[in-house]
């Protein structure tokens, strides 16, 4: 009887674990019941159990626009992280000082354009108090870190096309910093102005209080735009295809503000979509800019930065369509130094009196009885040797006008 009471008793205590589970997935089902009964409209299609709010329109396939933006960024922010990788694992192979000086500010607008594409997720979550200061506060400098950099740009290929020397990288790089600094200390004193000063919610601006935010931008683009017409004029036609890829992508970007301020501004409510389309258009801007700046500026600039120099190519002596007359052109005196000159010289006047001395001995003889040329004489005839001929396509030239004779030493 007391085996069969503890063995009964055993049986109680495992079933009651079975049971508490049995409850808990009950429970479970009927609170997912409620949910979907009371807030099934709140969860989007497409999200699931994954995501919920705010971060719906990661994952919302009703707003496909929220799932387009996500994946362009997201693969601007690979391709960004990827070549600046590239361009600090190969800098030591960067030995001219003059493609060495624009790796700074490369990695800088690189920077700049991993931040555009970052801040661009901040408008895919739905508002919030601290969301919104973050999106006014970055938004002008991020914008402005990217344009100081084509400015620096803009100066470094000037002073490339002038005068063949740049500045040092890190004064390029402090230059763009200190240029992007004036945009943060504006965005600052704008929030604090409107939050604190006038206790404003940081999310209800207007659009043109936001977009007279951003006239410093707008100032270093136009700027930026007109460094790179400048240095397009340079004399040195080295670096005029950096010029020129810096001129397109400052028109692009000129082209794109104009476009997004003009419907953030009058085209959401020309439409009708006012409140709405205001953060998709945000969104998209950012987007845009980012991968307009890492095409048109930051891989052409990186790989002319990586590309190794041209190597000197040596002289086809065997090339016959060369100009033969050249070899005519040459001065020959130039590479004789002065006291072989002088030999030289003395050989003809030694030649000159033997010439006399032989018209003043009477006609010519001939046979072995007969006076011979000196050695004078025979070193001042012009002997073309056979990569001369080879050079001449196989006439035999003439004499420089400048020769002397055989540099006897």
């Amino acid at each position: 009887m007391v085996i069969r009471g503890s063995a009964r008793k055993q049986h109680d205590m495992a079933f009651l674990p079975i049971l508490l589970v049995l409850l808990l997935s009950v429970a479970r089902r009927a609170s997912c019941q409620d949910y979907d009964e009371e807030g099934s409209s709140s969860v989007p299609r497409g999200c699931g159990w994954g995501l919920v709010r705010p971060y719906t329109l990661l994952c919302d396939l009703d707003s496909i626009w929220g799932v387009a933006v996500e994946s362009v960024a997201a693969g601007g922010a690979l391709a960004s992280v990827l070549l600046g990788l590239v361009l600090l694992c190969r800098l030591r192979h960067v030995s001219e000082a003059e493609k060495r000086s624009g790796v700074g500010p490369i990695l800088l607008l690189l920077l700049g354009i991993l931040g555009l594409f970052g801040l661009s997720f901040a408008y895919l979550i739905e508002q919030d108090e601290q969301l919104c200061l973050l999106r006014r506060a970055l938004w002008g400098l991020l914008f402005a870190v990217c344009f100081s950099c084509l400015l620096v740009q803009g100066v470094r290929l000037r002073r490339l096309g002038r005068e063949r020397r740049s500045p040092g990288g890190c004064a390029l790089t402090g230059l763009a910093l200190g240029l992007s600094a004036v945009q943060g200390i504006i965005a600052a004193e704008w929030l604090l102005l409107t939050v604190l000063r006038e206790g404003r919610a940081a999310c209800q601006y207007l659009p043109l209080d936001f977009s007279l935010a951003c006239s410093y931008v707008l100032a270093l683009l136009l700027a930026a735009l007109a460094a790179a017409g400048l240095a397009l004029c340079g004399k040195t036609r080295q670096w005029r295809c950096n010029a020129i890829w810096l001129l397109v992508a400052c028109l692009l970007s000129l082209l794109l503000w104009v476009a997004w301020v003009g419907f953030y501004l009058y085209g959401n409510a020309w439409l009708g979509r006012s409140p709405d389309w205001d953060e998709p258009a945000l969104a998209i801007a950012l987007v845009a800019q980012g991968w307009l700046l890492l095409l048109f500026h930051a891989v052409p600039e990186a790989h002319c930065c990586l590309r190794p120099p041209p190597q000197p190519t040596a002289p086809d002596y065997f090339d016959t369509s060369q100009n033969s007359s050249r070899m005519r052109e040459t001065s020959f005196d130039e590479d004789i130094p002065l006291s072989h000159r002088q030999f030289v010289e003395n050989q003809g006047y030694n030649f000159d009196d033997n010439t006399a001395g032989l018209r003043s001995g009477g006609g010519h003889h001939n046979g072995n009885t007969g006076p011979r040329p000196s050695a004078p004489f025979r070193s001042n005839v012009y002997q073309p040797t056979e990569m001369t001929m080879i050079l001449n396509g196989g006439a035999v030239p003439s004499a420089p006008p400048t020769y002397t004779g055989r540099q006897l030493w």
